[in-house]
């Protein structure tokens, strides 16, 4: 089993800047690749970035490149996703999920999910 509890969502003005964190547990969490999904009132869940806790892969939704970062800190079991440049269509609850794949940008395929956490953007 794998435990993933998000924080650090909130709300902020477009522009603005909010970093959430992950925080996974879990005797085989780190075989996993964390990604981050985000859904909106009255859409589906999407994919915004994924990373694995070693190497170098990382990938992201078009979106969201170059204004959010995904990074993982393998002494703190903790991935982060930094998000600068914030737009009233960034607001969403964004989940953590671990995923046994690569690239894991497909929510049918998440082993498991975060209880999520909310960011609203603004304007």
């Amino acid at each position: 089993q794998v435990q993933l509890v998000e924080s650090g969502g909130g709300l902020v003005q477009a522009g603005g800047s909010l970093r959430v964190s992950c925080a996974a547990s879990g005797h085989t969490f780190s075989r996993y690749a964390m990604a981050w999904f985000r859904q909106a009132p009255m859409k589906e869940r999407e994919f915004v970035a994924g990373i694995m806790w070693i190497g170098d892969l990382i990938n992201y939704e078009d979106s969201v490149k170059g204004r959010f970062t995904i990074s993982a800190d393998n002494a703190k079991n903790t991935v982060y996703l930094q998000m600068n440049s914030l737009k009233p269509e960034d607001t969403a609850v964004y989940y953590c999920a671990a995923v046994s794949r690569w690239p894991p940008g497909d929510a049918r395929l998440v082993n498991y999910w975060g209880q999520g956490t909310q960011v609203i953007v603004s304007s």
